[in-house]
């Protein structure tokens, strides 16, 4: 499936030359600029240090993140996380709680946090109530079986209905890298206020 570059560049083609003459073009500045946020969007909505282990230190990862091609495809939307079977899951983030319950005979608990990420954990038994406030660290339920072969909780993370991240990134020290601007054809006036 063509991308919205790839169609702007085989539409683009002045005089019907081949496409390797078409790569010179710059997009329109629109479209570099819709790039420009949308780069910048994850590192502005999950800040570094925000965030902690809801194992309550690093856990080795049984199943990575993969998520699917398209949103209704199947895939990996979290990770899963060596765990103690009755070991304490602790919130990722501050925020608030939107969902805890059973779901698919699972125990699922789902925070809010502020710019709109959301975390979940499974399969727990909640210790929260949907509408609880809870701070990082806090511990919002106990681990049972039934996710893995080994006692494993699986964390989500997603930032809008059907964008995933990979929860991962949440922990990890980030490192902000400048490119010149040039390099994607930016002007600073490009970039949305």
């Amino acid at each position: 499936m063509p991308t919205v570059l790839s169609r702007w560049l085989m539409r683009s083609r002045p005089g019907g030359r081949p496409l390797h003459h078409a790569r010179k073009m710059r997009p329109p500045a629109q479209l570099r600029a819709a790039l420009a946020a949308v780069l910048l969007l994850p590192l502005a909505s999950t800040p570094p240090g925000d965030f902690s282990w809801p194992t309550g230190s690093p856990a080795p990862v049984i199943a990575p993140f993969a998520p699917p091609p398209v949103p209704w495809a199947s895939g990996h939307r979290g990770v899963d996380l060596a765990f103690v079977e009755g070991g304490a899951v602790l919130a990722a983030g501050a925020g608030t709680v939107v969902f805890a319950g059973q779901l698919a005979g699972r125990g699922v608990v789902s925070i809010e946090h502020t710019g709109g990420l959301r975390t979940t954990y499974e399969p727990l038994e909640p210790a929260v109530q949907r509408g609880d406030t809870v701070a990082g660290g806090q511990v919002i339920g106990r681990l049972v079986a039934g996710h893995c072969a080994e006692p494993c909780l699986h964390l989500g993370a997603r930032t809008g209905p059907e964008q995933y991240i990979d929860p991962l990134g949440l922990f990890a020290e980030r490192r902000l890298r400048l490119l010149p601007a040039g390099s994607l054809g930016l002007r600073l006036s490009d970039v949305p206020a």
